[in-house]
């Protein structure tokens, strides 16, 4: 915990330095697409330092100078599989956006999707030693917040204060300078699997750059695509990803809960691949092209051809009815939503105020999706595709590119997290000491 506590607060001074620099670059690795996007930050402060707590985590206006995408490789379900692979196609997409940019860059701040992430919510109350709540008082709140034990191998990813109370008052997003006797705070946190941020961390080391900051695609995707009043009254972004599909939860401008499941869009083409015995780079460009999950009287009548280079004529000219093409996707869609679906339930979804569910990724791309996921999910569904950035070129605005630009709103105005506070040695999670004095007893 306190190590991780630590090199969140380094990887926090890395991105203040790059953002005084002038430029940081944001990557998002997942399983289809390898996407780069490099900022350039106009230094403009826009919160003093005694001016609302965004301030702890610096807020800063920028522009997007160079994009480039590539096909990803060695990711499977959201995590490394092959660091060789991936080591290459990271390289390619930052090489191609520096062109672009006429920038080097030295800073990335990178998402996954996957690592089998789960959530938290933690309480902790104390009573003031003044009367005005300051600073050092948010920390030993933050602090008094009692950490479950999330298991072995497991990493903290988010630790985000999401509600704060001073004394009957709730609801406060800021309390500082406010009076009261006892102050309490209520925190989101998200641990994921420790293996898929360290071999994150240590790919990133392997292409000669520096790491200044992880988050989860989940969340940031949903930060892209919710519109603020969906963030403030209750949302459910789905981020359909190639190899995993993550769902957040906002409530009040945070995310309250985030999951993952192992299914995306690569399984439909797999699918689709088996289905017509076909490879699946053709399995992809018919999906592309011809696929739905709704079908009509007319795909009946409607043929594909299918292609191929295997030498064979009458196998290369083979025709499918689209109506045969939904009939093998439209099963595993509906899976997906399906399990999507279990996690919402789970998280109490249904007990928020609002329950607007937006569909994003290159996974939501899927003609008629929006139909079936309202009749699986619930009535108020939209196809989401990322919001609030300017300058993207053309190809990086639809929904694929949602965790991208995501990162980018991550990197310029983040929301505060634990690590943004000085949390008093003597406060430091208990769990740790007892990893200490164990540590002690089998090395003496």
């Amino acid at each position: 915990m306190i190590e991780l506590y630590e090199s969140q607060r380094a990887m926090r001074h890395m991105r203040k330095a790059a953002m005084q620099r002038g430029v940081v670059a944001v990557l998002d690795v997942g399983t289809s697409k390898i996407a780069c996007l490099v900022l350039r930050f106009d230094g403009t402060e826009r919160l003093n330092e005694s001016e609302g707590i965004g301030a702890m985590a610096g807020q800063a206006g920028f522009r997007v100078i160079g994009a480039a995408t590539t096909r990803s490789r060695g990711v499977r379900f959201g995590e490394i599989d092959a660091m060789q692979e991936t080591e290459r196609a990271i390289r390619t997409a930052v090489q191609a956006a520096q062109k672009m940019a006429n920038i080097r860059v030295d800073h990335v701040i990178a998402c996954f999707s996957g690592a089998s992430p789960r959530s938290y919510g933690l309480a902790g109350q104390v009573e003031l030693e003044g009367h005005t709540v300051s600073e050092q008082d948010i920390s030993r709140v933050l602090s008094a917040c009692d950490v479950p034990d999330y298991g072995e191998g497991r990493e903290v990813l988010h630790a985000q204060p999401v509600n704060f109370a001073l004394d009957h008052r709730s609801g406060l997003i800021d309390p500082r300078g406010q009076m009261g006797q006892v102050l309490s705070a209520d925190l989101h946190m998200l641990t994921v699997d420790a293996a898929a941020i360290q071999n994150l961390a240590y790919c990133v080391k392997r292409c000669d750059l520096e790491l200044a900051g992880v988050a989860s695609s989940a969340y940031v995707s949903g930060v892209a695509s919710l519109v603020e009043d969906e963030q403030e009254l209750g949302a459910a972004c789905i981020d359909l990803g190639g190899g995993s599909s993550g769902v957040s939860i906002f409530i009040k401008k945070h995310m309250i809960y985030a999951d993952s499941v192992r299914m995306g869009g690569d399984h439909v083409t797999s699918d689709i691949s088996m289905g017509l015995s076909v490879p699946a780079a053709t399995a992809e460009r018919i999906k592309t092209f011809y696929g739905g999950v709704v079908a009509t009287g007319m795909d009946d009548r409607e043929m594909i051809e299918i292609g191929g280079d295997t030498g064979d004529w009458d196998h290369d000219r083979r025709t499918v009815s689209r109506a045969e093409l939904i009939g093998i996707m439209r099963p595993r869609v509906e899976e997906i939503l399906e399990e999507v679906r279990a996690r919402l339930d789970a998280a109490g979804f249904d007990h928020l105020p609002s329950q607007q569910i937006v569909l994003t990724g290159g996974g939501s791309q899927i003609p008629g999706l929006d139909g079936l996921a309202s009749k699986i999910l619930g009535q108020q569904v939209r196809l989401g595709r990322p919001l609030r950035v300017h300058g993207l070129p053309q190809a990086a605005t639809g929904a694929g590119f949602a965790s991208a630009v995501g990162m980018c709103l991550f990197a310029a105005n983040p929301q505060d997290e634990w690590w943004d506070f000085e949390i008093p040695v003597d406060r430091y999670p208990a769990r740790s000491l007892k990893r200490a004095v164990k540590w002690f007893k089998d090395n003496w």
